[in-house]
């Protein structure tokens, strides 16, 4: 990891190594300082997002007399040494994580509450709900991602289509091939690109309580998931055959990108290999195939504030205050463009279609779970998917699964 000393004098610049500059301290590679203190506001962020973090710690070092020490780490590290290191002392006061960290570190007792105050009216509600457990606040979010509709308009147009059947009739009425590819990732299931269909028959993974919170009531149970797995079963490979476990995350791409399909489901992530070919596309959300609004997971970035921090007031200001303005959050996006959850900066980025198109979609979503019971969802609910979109009786697969997942949920 890399850490940067920022100080009253000057910033570090992204070649620069410093530590603790005020007090002239030697660069180190070793994490020696990586730990919150009386004396530095400590911030664990990863490289992309670092200049911009570094914007708004000179401000805060500037007015507060405070200085910041950003610590520059692999985000897939982030999760673990976090939990590790809080404990002992050595974990920083702040860092940047994504909201399906939350349940771990709820459970490790390794973070802290935030009050937002009037700047959760800022922020788009999905991302408060995402960095929400048993109805506290835990962080402060910034960024968006989810997945949505992707139309080739060369085919079908850009009007959004009403529903699955509306979507399903357009495409054959254009001739397309393919009416749709949908990513399965082969026969492993691919239930996450999957769930807005689900959630649209009112079957949600887990059930939400009142203040967005997950509950480890399994939601997916009942005549709701019974109707979901129905119609998985109908446009099966012994169905209409729409849904195949012959479509992973590669054929979906070069299928779409070579004019064969009319629709796709996917991510802002891969709009770069699905026009690769020229075609030309739409982002729309995605249509109901149940009847209910189709409402995909939607992961969420943000902040948090250790459980340890000796600097817990400064680094909540530094949160709500210095990090929770236009220009930070813009700042934010540009170092990393990720679809935004400051209400006015996802306004202002919009007049890009294909980012309003994904916002529209994010809209409509759900956090991904954050508890720790999701951990053991996943295997079952897309083994069972997979063995449904292959022929299996689908109410029988799906009542055997939501019954495994509730024995191993406890």
């Amino acid at each position: 990891m890399r850490k940067i000393g920022i100080g009253v004098v000057a910033l570090a610049t992204s070649s620069l190594l410093l530590a603790g500059c005020a007090s002239g301290s030697t660069p180190s590679e070793s994490g020696d300082a990586a730990g919150g203190s009386g004396n530095a506001l400590v911030i664990w962020t990863d490289e992309n997002r670092a200049p911009a973090i570094e914007a708004a710690a000179e401000a805060f070092t500037a007015e507060t007399g405070t200085q910041v020490e950003l610590v520059q780490k692999n985000f897939e590290d982030i999760r673990n040494d976090f939990i590790n290191q809080v404990p002992t002392g050595e974990g920083p006061d702040i860092t940047v994580g994504a909201h399906d960290f939350l349940g771990a570190f709820v459970a490790a007792g390794v973070v802290d509450t935030i009050d937002l105050g009037e700047t959760a009216d800022k922020i788009e509600q999905v991302a408060v709900d995402a960095f929400t457990y048993d109805g506290q606040l835990y962080g402060f979010p910034y960024a968006l991602e989810s997945i949505a509709l992707i139309q080739n308009t060369d085919l079908v147009g850009d009007e959004a289509p009403t529903s699955w059947d509306d979507m399903i009739a357009r495409a054959q009425a254009a001739g397309a091939e393919r009416p749709l590819v949908i990513n399965t990732a082969g026969q492993t299931g691919d239930a996450y690109t999957m769930y807005g269909f689900q959630t649209s028959f009112g079957a949600p993974v887990f059930v939400q309580d009142e203040s967005g919170s997950y509950t480890s009531e399994v939601g997916m149970g009942g005549a709701a998931g019974e109707a979901f797995a129905t119609w998985l079963g109908a446009h099966g490979e012994t169905g209409s055959g729409e849904i195949s476990t012959t479509v992973d995350y590669d054929t979906n791409n070069e299928l779409f990108a070579a004019g064969t399909a009319a629709y796709t489901i996917q991510g802002p992530w891969a709009i770069e290999a699905l026009t690769a070919n020229g075609v030309n596309v739409k982002v729309n959300p995605i249509p109901s195939a149940g009847g209910e609004t189709a409402a995909p997971f939607v992961g969420v970035q943000g902040f948090y504030v250790s459980s340890q921090s000796k600097n817990a007031l400064l680094a909540q200001e530094f949160l709500t205050t210095y990090l929770a303005t236009d220009e930070a959050q813009k700042a934010l996006y540009e170092a990393d463009p990720r679809l935004p959850a400051w209400k006015t900066l996802a306004e202002e980025v919009s007049g890009d279609p294909v980012i309003a198109g994904f916002l529209a979609s994010a809209a409509n979503g759900v956090p991904q779970p954050s508890i720790p019971e999701m951990g053991s969802v996943w295997d079952l609910w897309n083994a069972a998917q997979v063995q449904i979109i292959k022929g299996a009786d689908p109410v029988g697969t799906w009542n055997t699964m939501v019954a495994d997942v509730q024995a191993a949920i406890g």
